[in-house]
């Protein structure tokens, strides 16, 4: 299979712009594996240390060097829904190793937080540096050298994108990600949002609108929305780390559990001790990350990746900048609409034909690289199949050659759209990201005055005040990594989106984030450089004319440049919103942390 003249011009250049970097973590990597793990060699306190609470067989096991020993890395936590199922994962997984000949540990866990129950609060300022976090807590989890591989639990926003980074520091080691899957569908999508929105307008209260959150977010497993959280899966099977098949499968499941057990014994398969070494390091080449990037692109995946991908592949040793994704998603059609892109959602995308027919259709139109290695073997075409139980056994059989609902999961002859889902915002404003598989054509281009305000909850109040009743870019300022730590903004979607159904032309412009859920009112989002640093945005005034034009991926001041230019910026006193829930501990983070589009990360 031969890939597109421009996914190969884009991988070409990721490759030179990183020669050296990856290079040199090859190396390390390459120095890792000789100096291997020597489990004998510990000392016999630091052994005794390490199997002190394993069974008689397993430390006999352990203290010859014999057995191969996988550790756990979860996020398990019984609070939120989408990591309450791993609860028993651990078990499995053990049973699974023993089973042939092996032993697995818990290594440790790593915090999930959910921006679900932080949006908002001031719990989401510790949102997206709870990635880093999880980045060091799996490093810390695996520094006691006790493992020949590492199987990942984790699924959702910022925890697989950490736990990539930390299993990236450990590069020798083979890993595979096991995911817990959606919970089943609930009160669809687009319903909960028209709730949301009348609730905004004061026409329902908090009850009827608990109701809806409440028959839409109901069971274990991860939201159904095309956020964050599916995004994840999406990426960790189209870039290789899961088992074909895997991503979408409900929870409590025998295919869920059978997937588990072979995902172990998949890891146990790729050590450095058998004939089939494949470390994460290997895997997580150029050309796996634009797979990932592509298939982000071919699904209207979520913006956040726009900085996580960035990040993860900087662990990697690879330079990935926002003009490889925009370039990408030119290139790049979209074949998915799953909500908020659609009103179906990922079970309805599982059911259509998933992930096998969304890599069979990309594969055969040359947008994959096909050459790539996976912890399933060599060449991505092993994952346009299904997971399925054939007389309880665990078999994979071809992606269907036609999608069961073609207007949720489409083939590439028939693209929803020529381009992908995301698109670069550039312009004497600087430089933003904005998801524009959501928004329709008509939405796209925005020309109006900014109305600016310091805080998201400032823009709520002049909503509720009545204040918002002509065509207007509000700019929401300060909300930015330096700033707070770049908190989500989810919240402003209800009542914009109530003013665009009034007819009004409405965008959002900001230096913090949307969710995964970015939905159809066009937000430029990201904005580079941020208002701490005196970016443009901080220049904004109320009244200035802005054009916010996605079809030409543009962002503009309308006016007098000179004059806009030499004004001094907006300052804002941000330190009581240094303190408290936590958001002390993080004065280092916000110090450290590198601008959004080198991934907003404090490893920069």
């Amino acid at each position: 299979m031969t890939v597109r003249q421009a996914i190969q011009d884009v991988t070409d250049r990721i490759a030179a712009r990183s020669r050296d970097t990856r290079r040199d973590y090859l190396n390390r990597l390459d120095a890792a594996k000789e100096q291997g793990v020597y489990r004998g060699a510990l000392s016999c306190g630091n052994l005794a240390h390490g199997f002190a609470a394993c069974s008689p067989s397993e430390k006999a096991a352990l203290a010859g060097n014999k057995a191969l020993n996988l550790g756990i890395v979860t996020s398990y936590n019984d609070m939120l829904s989408a990591h309450q199922p791993y609860q028993f994962y651990p078990d499995i997984i053990k049973e699974a190793a023993r089973e042939i000949g092996a032993t697995a540990q818990v290594a440790g866990g790593v915090p999930a937080m959910c921006d679900g129950v932080t949006q908002g609060q001031p719990g989401m300022d510790l949102s997206l540096f709870s990635r880093d976090v999880i980045a060091m807590s799996t490093a810390i989890a695996l520094s006691h050298n006790m493992f020949d591989a590492a199987v990942y639990l984790g699924i959702c926003d910022k925890i697989v994108p950490g736990l990539v980074i930390g299993a990236l520091a450990f590069g020798h080691l083979p890993a595979v990600f096991v995911p817990a899957g959606p919970m089943p569908s609930g009160l669809p999508n687009d319903e909960k949002s028209k709730i949301r929105q009348l609730y905004a307008e004061g026409k329902v209260g908090r009850a009827e609108l608990l109701e809806a959150e409440s028959k839409s977010y109901h069971s274990p497993g991860t939201c159904t929305f095309y956020g964050t959280a599916n995004s994840n899966q999406m990426l960790m099977e189209i870039m290789g780390l899961h088992l074909p098949g895997a991503s979408f499968v409900n929870p409590g499941t025998p295919l869920r559990d059978a997937l588990t057990r072979e995902a172990t014994r998949r890891a146990l398969s790729l050590t450095k001790e058998g004939n089939n070494y494949t470390p994460i390091g290997h895997i997580l080449d150029e050309k796996a990350f634009v797979n990932g990037l592509v298939g982000l692109h071919a699904t209207g995946g979520s913006t956040n990746h726009t900085m996580h991908l960035i990040a993860m592949a900087a662990a990697a040793g690879l330079q990935i900048t926002w003009d490889d994704m925009s370039d990408l998603s030119d290139a790049t059609p979209l074949l998915a609409r799953v909500y908020p892109n659609g009103v179906a959602d990922v079970n309805h995308f599982h059911a259509a034909g998933g992930m096998g027919f969304l890599i069979k259709e990309l594969l055969e139109s040359g947008h994959l690289h096909e050459d790539v290695k996976t912890v399933w073997g060599s060449g991505l075409s092993n994952y346009s199949v299904e997971a399925k139980l054939v007389e309880n056994q665990l078999a994979f059989e071809p992606a269907p050659a036609e999608s069961a609902l073609p207007k949720v999961l489409t083939s590439a002859r028939e693209p929803f759209q020529e381009s992908g889902g995301l698109k670069l915002l550039a312009g004497n404003l600087g430089r933003s990201v904005i998801k524009v598989s959501a928004v329709k054509p008509e939405h796209r281009v925005i020309e109006a005055p900014a109305r600016v305000f310091h805080s998201q909850e400032g823009l709520q109040a002049a909503f509720k005040a009545g204040e918002l009743n002509t065509d207007m870019i509000a700019v929401v300022r300060f909300a930015g990594p330096k700033a707070l730590g770049m908190p989500e903004l989810h919240n402003l979607t209800p009542p914009l989106s109530v003013l665009q159904a009034r007819g009004l032309k409405v965008a959002l412009l900001t230096d913090g984030r949307m969710s995964g859920a970015s939905g159809k009112v066009p937000a430029a989002i990201h904005m580079t450089p941020e208002a701490v640093d005196g970016g443009p945005i901080s220049k904004i005034r109320d009244g200035d004319m802005i054009r916010l034009d996605a079809n030409e991926g543009t962002l503009t001041f309308l006016g007098d440049e000179k004059e806009f230019f030499s004004r001094t910026p907006a300052t804002e006193d941000l330190r009581s919103q240094h303190f408290g829930m936590g958001r002390e501990l993080f004065a280092g983070f916000r110090n450290l942390v590198g601008v959004a589009d080198r991934g907003a990360s404090v490893f920069n």
